[in-house]
């Protein structure tokens, strides 16, 4: 969206008065041809421009339904996207924002605009099974956080997407529903936990979704299907309702999950997350949470940091290509750039950290004999991590805890300075499918070499572990037609900054592109 349509922007979020009375006014109906033009120009639009539509009357929120639900019915058989379609409620609330509308009134800001949600997040009256057979008849009471939000925006929920058996893959696929596929390259994943998601925005079975992070989960699925997503700073976005943990279980403070929106388009984002942010109800008696404005609305005003590849996990050469080329249109538009990591940042401290936290949350629980061992050593390395700090004593999560604000300490310096940092989002391009286990002894191949298939851990844990925002963008393709993406770190809390600072990227490289055949 241009510069200049910022304060109407800000107008249609909150659904003012001129934006309702606009709506009122346009009464003429939409012919079945008229229909059928519009929603052939939003195929692949944003969620803004679809809600625009359907605000002008130019296409009503059943006749977009209807068309999102025929290309579901088209494409979704060969991507396995969306894997609890709900077309009949779909369409039941796509009437009702109709009859809304009719009536002058707007219900949010993405009043009638199809969406999908990750199957880890509660849906009431819908099947929730986050990939797990134990789950696969579990239907839940009530929305999660994320989804009651998203209804309130006005958003109509066409179903839920495919993840890896508890969320915990960077592919998406598990007993229940099988593969899903990255719709660049149907042999190749679209990345996980939030795959299916991904998959389904890319192909334009959605206009935009929500899934979750703590391993690359939001960001490497889009850096897979060449849209955007946005992992939010820790604690913005309310994860209740969300699975792992099982259904039920008291919200439990685990300081790494997120939860944030996945877009064609980088506008979508801010608005999508100034609908998911804030509090939950219980803690809105004492405080609020409002989304501070982004550092800069101009490219060439950005103090830009940046790193291409480490030797911790090295990328392969297509990846370090596209950042390249990035990086050098960033130069050409005027950007200053500064490559290097920040002062202060230890690589392998901040690792080993992230590690320990994530471990105790993936964990399968501790051998038999743990308690008639003498207590384990401070693990020197990412193996002993993954083996000791499930069942570290307490003392040693003090230890970790400090480590971690120290670690933040350091960012929070760099950012005074800085405005966003550029990475990777994982070492490698959509990869083919590979469901081999143990999931640690899995190789990825690259034109260099094998490399370890948990190397992306270590290019997602710094935002994950610090708890900073983290914005994944598309920014072109490898020489075989695959998207890459590139990874831009934020200041804390200050989720604005990178997810403009990609909206302008999308000016000089990069930006979504439909994916071949889906037209």
């Amino acid at each position: 969206m241009p510069e200049n349509d910022a304060v109407s922007r800000r107008t249609f979020l909150k659904g003012s008065a001129a934006v309702v009375a606009a709506a009122a006014v346009s009464t003429i109906p939409v012919t079945s041809s008229a229909a059928a033009s519009a929603a052939a120009e939003l195929e692949f639009a944003s969620a803004f421009e679809a809600a625009a539509a359907i605000r002008k009357k130019k296409i009503s929120s059943v006749e977009l339904t209807k068309a999102v639900l025929a290309r579901i019915d088209r494409f979704n058989p060969k991507l396995n996207a969306i894997v609890t379609l709900t077309a009949d409620q779909a369409l039941e609330r796509a009437r009702a924002a109709d009859g809304a509308l009719a009536k002058g009134q707007v219900w949010g800001a993405f009043h009638g605009v199809p969406c999908t949600i990750k199957d880890s997040f509660e849906v009431e009256g819908v099947r929730t099974t986050c990939g797990a057979k134990e789950l696969a008849n579990y239907v839940p009471k009530q929305d999660a956080v994320c989804v009651a939000r998203y209804r309130k925006a006005g958003a109509v929920i066409l179903g839920k997407t495919n993840v890896p058996t508890y969320a915990a893959d960077w592919q998406s696929y598990n007993d229940i529903f099988g593969t899903t596929n990255n719709p660049w390259d149907v042999t190749r994943t679209p990345g996980g936990s939030s795959g299916g998601e991904a998959a389904a925005i890319a192909s334009g079975l959605s206009y935009f979704g929500v899934g979750s992070d703590i391993g690359g989960s939001l960001r490497v699925p889009a850096d897979f299907c060449g849209i955007y997503a946005h992992k939010s700073s820790v604690d913005v976005v309310p994860m209740k309702g969300h699975i792992p943990p099982p259904p039920g279980v008291t919200d439990i403070p685990l300081h790494l999950p997120v939860a944030g929106p996945l877009a064609r388009n980088a506008e979508d984002l801010r608005a999508l997350l100034e609908v998911l942010g804030g509090p939950v109800e219980a803690d809105q008696v004492a405080y609020r949470w409002s989304l501070p404005a982004a550092r800069h609305l101009r490219l060439s005003e950005f103090r830009v940091g940046y790193v291409l590849d480490d030797k911790n996990a090295p990328v392969s050469s297509e990846v370090r290509s596209g950042l390249e080329e990035t990086v050098r249109a960033l130069q050409k538009a005027g950007v200053k750039t500064e490559e290097g990591w920040p002062q202060g940042v230890n690589l392998t401290e901040e690792y080993l950290t992230y590690v320990e936290l994530l471990a105790p949350i993936i964990s399968g629980g501790p051998p038999p004999d743990l308690f008639q061992k003498a207590p384990l050593p401070p693990p020197k390395n990412i193996g002993e991590a993954f083996a000791f700090a499930p069942y570290a004593p307490h003392i040693y999560y003090f230890r970790v805890m400090a480590a971690r604000e120290n670690a933040g300490a350091a960012w929070r310096e760099y950012f005074k300075t800085h405005d966003v940092f550029l990475m990777p989002v994982a070492t490698v391009p959509a990869f083919p499918h590979d469901h081999s286990q143990p999931m640690p002894a899995r190789t990825l191949n690259t034109p260099e070499g094998p490399r370890p298939y948990t190397d992306t851990l270590f290019w997602a844990g710094f935002a994950t572990m610090t708890g900073f925002p983290a914005t994944a963008a598309p920014v072109g393709f490898t020489s075989g037609g695959l998207p890459l993406g590139v990874q831009i770190l934020g200041p804390w809390l200050e989720d604005a900054t990178p997810i403009e600072f990609a909206a302008q990227l999308s000016k000089v490289i990069g930006g979504y592109k439909p994916p071949k055949g889906y037209a």
